[in-house]
């Protein structure tokens, strides 16, 4: 026992494939067995963890998100709405120049 290496955190995020955040809010819950070394650092056994990922993800169906279609009409309303100020800016400074060249 003394030779086992305990995963951290970190190690565990990797093998999941999850975030750091998710490995602590799941061993938080007790979903995955947690050691704390001196009372602050979570730490894993490897053994523990591989169950837990042959366990879980046989249940968890990976389902892609088919990129959505957007209409010419959604586009063109989107460039105009995050686009506004600058589409107002040239507005005036055409304005402007016209006023100015023409007299």
């Amino acid at each position: 026992m003394a030779d086992e290496k305990l995963l951290t955190v970190r190690d565990v995020s990797l093998i999941l494939n999850i975030s750091e955040k998710e490995v602590t809010d799941l061993a938080e819950d007790g979903k995955i067995p947690a050691y704390k070394v001196g009372g602050l650092y979570m730490r894993f056994k490897k053994e523990q963890v591989e169950e837990f990922r042959r366990k879980v993800k046989p249940l968890q169906l990976k389902t892609e998100i088919a990129p959505q279609k957007y209409s010419l009409r959604e586009k063109i309303g989107d460039f105009l709405y995050f686009n506004d100020f600058y589409l107002l800016a040239t507005f005036i400074i055409v304005a402007l120049l016209f006023v100015i060249f023409r007299g």
